[in-house]
């Protein structure tokens, strides 16, 4: 018993809180626009050996990866955070602006961190399904959305807000779309996803 108490101890010790500090440090790297740190830079800055940041994700890629993570998590953690809207529409457009205050905070970092989306690591990323759940809960319980196409809402339609989001988030990062004009254009695709879902009044 006492030895199991001792590997969990320092799979504590080595796991998740290593892994924040290894992320910690990229992100002050980024924070002083330092995009192109090499990962000798980065286990120097987190005080760490040099094999670490390797061990705990395998490449630069996945690291970038996990900071993706860590904003979508901020994104979700305020909108759980704030007052309940009844509507599973106007929740998700909620989500939308939330998600674009969370990207605009620190725009300089966040473009280089999504510049990295799009390159594979060592293994398969998790940055779609958390992206995915994100949407989930801003659609809830569907309430407000067509009753005979609820279901098929509830089922497809997070994955498709994370498919529209990441496109005009991609524009953005390659500097084709300007800050002022993320929300309004992130609003819009949402909006037109929701159409074929949401209760409309008769003509």
């Amino acid at each position: 018993m006492a030895r199991g108490n001792t590997q969990n101890s320092a799979t504590g010790i080595r796991g998740e809180p290593l892994r924040q500090r290894v992320t910690d440090a990229a992100e002050r790297l980024l924070r002083e626009d330092k995009a192109d740190f090499s990962m000798r830079d980065l286990a120097a800055e987190a005080g760490v050996s040099f094999a670490t940041p390797f061990n705990q994700f395998g490449s630069k890629a996945a690291i970038m990866h996990a900071l993706s993570a860590r904003r979508i998590d901020t994104m979700a953690k305020r909108f759980a955070e704030a007052p309940p809207l009844p509507d599973a529409a106007d929740r998700v457009l909620f989500a939308i602006d939330t998600a674009v205050e969370v990207m605009l905070e620190e725009p300089g970092v966040n473009r280089v961190v999504m510049g990295w989306i799009g390159t594979a690591g060592p293994s398969p990323g998790q940055v779609l399904a958390h992206s995915t759940a994100l949407w989930t809960l801003a659609l809830g319980a569907g309430e407000g959305l067509t009753a005979t196409r609820r279901e098929q809402a509830l089922r497809c339609l997070p994955g498709q807000l994370a498919f529209a989001f990441r496109g005009v988030m991609s524009f953005w990062t390659a500097g084709e779309l300007p800050d002022e004009a993320l929300a309004s254009n992130a609003r819009e695709i949402a909006s037109t996803l929701l159409l074929g879902f949401t209760e409309r009044p008769s003509p």
